[in-house]
């Protein structure tokens, strides 16, 4: 193990650029886990009327009224997005590639990374954030601020449930909102989203065949063709690229082996 951190000290101090990838696991590393004791601090009410055991299976639960709905996810949203101290995993990893040219790909939805003071033009949340609304049809592709329409949904709430006069409703079609999250086909990749992915595009061909350190930390199987499969295709394109996996289950292909570092705990990086 002690090899593998100092192939990765080496490999970073001699890398052009990073790219990390992340994912739910490096949220959790940092404090934000969606299960155990800070789930039934939050969602005990939740929990015991439902049987829900976890704030992501949470996510899914059909609540019978908009009201319902809007009390679990306002609160979902609020200790996730809002409510949180400052969390000092991403404020070391950001120590470790703020002098780099770097940009981040994330599944998460958290905002950490901007929270943490990482440059917002080096950040693409492919799967949304929970600080934007969209229309749930959606009718049209724009999103809207929700920290004070969720402040106030948290705040008023009574037995589960919100005042209906509190469910956020589209400014143009009228129809319920929803949170900004990837989930199917009615997600709103919005004009900051499209933006986002254009510079994540141009990260990408700038170093192609660059010496570039592809950083993928706490990914695992939900989603793998955003982060994982394609650090693996760039990485066998490019023999100058280092392939890194942080992850308590941490694996590559044979393809890569050479050129692949595998670590076990965020704690092995920073």
């Amino acid at each position: 193990m002690e090899e593998s951190k100092l192939r990765f000290r080496h490999a970073l101090e001699n890398a052009d650029a990073v790219l990390i990838g992340a994912g739910a696991g490096l949220s959790a590393a940092a404090g934000l886990a969606y299960s155990g004791e800070r789930f039934l601090k939050y969602f005990a009410d939740f929990h015991e009327k439902y049987g829900i055991n976890d704030m992501y299976a949470g996510g899914f639960y059909p609540f019978g009224s908009m009201e319902e709905y809007w009390a679990w996810w306002s609160r979902h949203i609020y200790y996730n997005r809002y409510d949180t101290p400052p969390l000092t995993l991403y404020e070391k990893l950001l120590s470790l590639v703020q002098s780099k040219d770097y940009f981040v790909l994330t599944t998460n939805v958290d905002h950490c990374f901007q929270r943490t003071g990482f440059d917002k033009s080096r950040l693409f949340y492919t799967q949304g954030d929970y600080g934007l609304f969209q229309c749930s049809v959606p009718c049209h592709n724009k999103t809207y601020d929700n920290e004070e329409q969720v402040r106030r949904m948290v705040q008023e709430q009574s037995g589960m449930r919100i005042p209906a006069a509190l469910i956020p409703r589209c400014p143009i079609c009228g129809k319920p909102m929803i949170p900004n999250l990837r989930s199917d086909d009615s997600f709103v990749e919005d004009e900051g989203w499209k933006a986002a992915c254009t510079r994540y595009k141009d990260f990408l061909r700038k170093f192609r065949q660059a010496r570039i350190l592809y950083l993928e930390i706490g990914v695992g199987e939900n989603t793998p063709g955003i982060i994982k499969y394609p650090f693996w295709q760039f990485t066998v394109r490019n023999e100058n690229a280092t392939y890194v996996c942080v992850n308590p289950e941490a694996y590559c292909p044979k393809e890569i082996e050479r050129r692949s570092i595998l670590l076990y705990s965020v704690n092995d990086i920073v």
